[in-house]
């Protein structure tokens, strides 16, 4: 592959990738194949979104029959049957009075225009000064420029500036208290009340809304603790705020429930979703709104245009077959219920890696996990890419966040897989140094 630097990656050391890049050529099931023959078993699901794993058959038949028949459709004032199919799909995995389905083409514009939605909604209540959105520390909600406004990632914000009137809330992890816990930690729900000291500082009349991960994957699997969503809820109701959940990661089935609001028994005017959706195949998102902010945008709009949002792309006949397809495999595998009856093995095995070296905590819920190391002095990040590059060679392809290793592998994954996942990994901590 010569003349490498014509392309310029994404998240990526370039000029180290320029030098020695990594190549997959095939991908199949749990594995991908790079250029040199050499099969990689996945553990992070390509990147927290093929959950069917890779080339699912039914998905490849949809799309294959689709694109013979209209691989695209203007999306404005104009409509075509799958969109509606999908959103109906949708809207019945989705919690109860979450009725109204937004497509967009990727997480990021999910949260933008989920964003955009609560903004909107305040306005047409006659409450424009109610424009304030908060986040959350270690969040990530893409790299637009409403996410990277509410997230809570340094480094995604370092060169640009907010465009959002935005404040941030503590976040939840705690080392300290909940090192090694087994699924949710116990201790943390007060963290909570930091929401309410923001309110009373700026006011709930100033205040949007507030967007969260329910579980925050980028920042390295940061696991709410007991009853801390539930307050985060009351909270927001109390206060006349919008709750958005941002389940780009976690929804369609990650916590082996179709949403981590599921999970959590907590009821988001809105969630944001991408990954899942289509299971990776064609990029896709999705915005589910409840009735109260779709009713109120729609039906109380003085122009003919009542959200003036979207996107070329929006509800691209040929990710709507993905997602179709993707969605009924859930269904007709039993894939979601399979999350659930695997995550006990799972958290077996991924603790079974507390002893090793370095290792400062676990954690896991779902089919989603995460060991985090101790950081070398002025060196952070270097052991987690160590044990990154380690485990390649050996056929285990993870995810380093600094020197966290994140693992979140497909759903179609075996008991056996998921061993030889942790062997390695427990090879490879106790000879890095």
């Amino acid at each position: 592959m010569k003349n490498r630097d014509v392309l310029w990656k994404a998240f990526t050391a370039n000029r180290a990738f320029n030098e020695n890049p990594t190549i997959f050529v095939k991908s199949d099931g749990m594995y991908y194949t790079n250029e040199n023959g050499e099969k990689i078993l996945d553990a992070l699901a390509g990147l927290w979104c093929c959950n069917l794993g890779n080339n699912h058959s039914k998905i490849v038949e949809a799309i294959t029959k689709q694109v013979k028949e209209m691989y695209y459709s203007p999306p404005f004032q104009i409509g075509h049957n799958l969109e509606l199919e999908l959103a109906k799909e949708i809207t019945s995995l989705a919690p109860d009075g979450l009725d109204h389905v937004f497509f967009t083409n990727s997480g990021s514009e999910s949260v933008e225009s989920a964003l955009k939605m609560a903004l909107a909604y305040q306005k047409s209540l006659g409450k424009a000064n109610k424009n304030i959105i908060i986040g959350r520390e270690h969040s990530y909600h893409g790299v637009n420029f409403g996410g990277i406004s509410v997230g809570g990632l340094v480094n995604n914000k370092r060169d640009y500036n907010n465009l959002i009137n935005t404040f941030h809330i503590p976040t939840i992890l705690d080392i300290e208290k909940n090192a090694f816990s087994k699924g949710i930690p116990e201790f943390g729900a007060n963290k909570a009340d930091a929401l309410q000291d923001l309110i009373n500082m700026h006011g709930a009349e100033n205040i949007a809304a507030l967007i969260i991960e329910p579980v925050a994957g980028a920042a390295g699997v940061h696991i709410p603790p007991k009853g801390y969503l539930k307050k985060i809820e009351r909270i927001c109701k109390q206060n006349d705020i919008l709750l958005i959940f941002d389940e780009v990661i976690t929804g369609f089935g990650r916590l082996g429930t179709a949403f981590a609001a599921d999970k959590f028994d907590v009821n988001p005017d809105i969630i944001t979703t991408a990954k899942g959706l289509t299971s990776g195949a064609i990029p896709m998102g999705a915005v589910i709104a409840n009735t109260k902010i779709y009713n109120q945008i729609v039906n109380n709009s003085n122009t003919p245009i009542e959200f003036f949002h979207g996107y070329t792309y929006s509800g691209h006949p040929l990710a709507c077959a993905a997602a179709l397809a993707t969605i009924k495999a859930y269904k007709e595998e039993n894939l979601i219920q399979r999350v659930a009856s695997l995550e006990e093995y799972f958290q077996e095995q991924i603790h079974s890696l507390k002893d090793c070296n370095n290792v400062i905590d676990i954690r896991n819920i779902g089919l989603v996990g995460a060991i985090q190391l101790s950081s070398r002095e002025n060196k952070v990040g270097e052991r987690g890419k160590e044990i990154y590059e380690a485990c390649y060679k050996k056929g285990v392809l993870i995810r380093p966040i600094a020197d966290t290793i994140a693992l979140s592998p497909a759903f179609i994954i075996s008991k056996e897989q998921i061993h030889q996942i942790i062997t390695t990994l427990k090879e490879v901590i106790n000879n890095t140094k």
